[in-house]
């Protein structure tokens, strides 16, 4: 299983430039961020410094969205990165909510990602796409290289994953809803004639080490906000008892509304209807050894890489433990079954 980490574009950039090489230097293989233009720093401009300063780690959004940039512009983009730096980008992708949201705009719908995914892919790697009659390709695009990864909850998004993305991203590490979602899109690669391990699987979420349980889950409170953003809309589309999965809706009910200007920061005073079972579910905390059965569990139902949000008040720390202990520990654990 692969490791990576997203990071917020706060200011100074340089933080996130450090948190990267560290992270390289301890063997995660990819460095995310975050893309909310509004709330954090525009984080193109920081990846090409994120990239200047390391050798090997892959870096990009998680996740991006069709409508802040056109799509065009974004494939010109990874495509720039990639000629600079040797195929070393990765494009996350959703539908969009914070960086729309705090704009007053919903977000898009599928068939727009659909077609971005479409876009930014085929452009990003040299090849010709049909923009409403015109045929158009990047001229200078040479051996370029794109995975395109979609985040989603729902059985429609889900859907479109499974027959057009290169790679699942869930954010959140819950092993039952984990479980639902692979077989939504597996079921819906088979049926478009791929084969479903060609599906990268991620699970992006917050990762606490230590053994202060209560400290933890305070630090990674927020997250279960974040989920419940997209949750709240599918149970508007979808209803209670429907298609979902209780696992995933129910503990929204007593949720009163969002507040962006805390969105992903530890003690956000609009998550405090998330309990603290959601925050054992959704995110990995605990000790070295409960992080290792964790992830033992997730790399056993199909998933490729855990990516740690790392958005808390030891993020060295998790990242020290990750990189000399868990990663080992699992790597260990691997050749002792095999």
């Amino acid at each position: 299983m692969d490791f990576g980490v997203t990071l917020q574009t706060d200011p100074p950039a340089s933080r996130v430039i450090e948190l990267t090489k560290r992270a390289e230097a301890l063997g995660f293989t990819h460095a995310w961020t975050f893309d909310s233009h509004i709330l954090w720093q525009e984080p193109y401009v920081i990846y090409s410094q994120m990239l200047s300063a390391t050798e090997r780690i892959t870096v990009g959004p998680c996740v991006t969205n069709p409508a802040s940039r056109d799509p065009s512009v974004t494939a010109s983009l990874f495509a720039t990165l990639n000629d600079m730096f040797g195929n070393r980008t990765i494009c996350g992708i959703g539908r969009g909510d914070s960086a729309r949201r705090v704009l007053g705009r919903r977000p898009t719908t599928l068939a727009e990602v659909e077609d971005a995914m479409h876009v930014i892919k085929e452009l990003a790697e040299g090849r010709e796409i049909d923009a409403a009659g015109v045929k158009v390709r990047i001229p200078w695009v040479r051996d370029g290289r794109l995975d395109v990864w979609m985040a989603g909850y729902g059985p429609k998004a889900l859907s479109l994953v499974g027959r057009k993305a290169d790679g699942f991203i869930l954010q959140l590490a819950d092993p039952v809803i984990l479980e639902w979602t692979i077989k939504h899109v597996h079921d819906a690669a088979e049926r478009a004639g791929r084969d479903p391990k060609d599906v990268k699987i991620c699970v992006a979420a917050p990762a606490y080490v230590g053994g202060d349980l209560a400290h933890q889950r305070e630090q990674c409170r927020w997250f279960g906000g974040m989920v419940g953003n997209h949750v709240a809309e599918l149970v508007a589309r979808y209803g209670e008892g429907g298609e979902v999965p209780a696992a995933l809706t129910d503990y929204i009910k007593a949720r009163q509304g969002y507040d962006y200007g805390h969105h992903g920061k530890a003690g956000n005073p609009s998550t405090d209807f998330v309990p603290d079972e959601i925050v054992d579910r959704f995110c990995v905390l605990g000790t070295i050894e409960d992080h290792v059965e964790k992830l033992t569990q997730l790399k056993d139902l199909g998933v490729d890489q855990f990516n740690i949000y790392l958005m808390h008040d030891a993020q060295e720390e998790t990242l020290d433990a990750y990189g000399e202990e868990i990663i080992l520990a699992l790597d260990a654990e691997a050749g002792m079954r095999f």
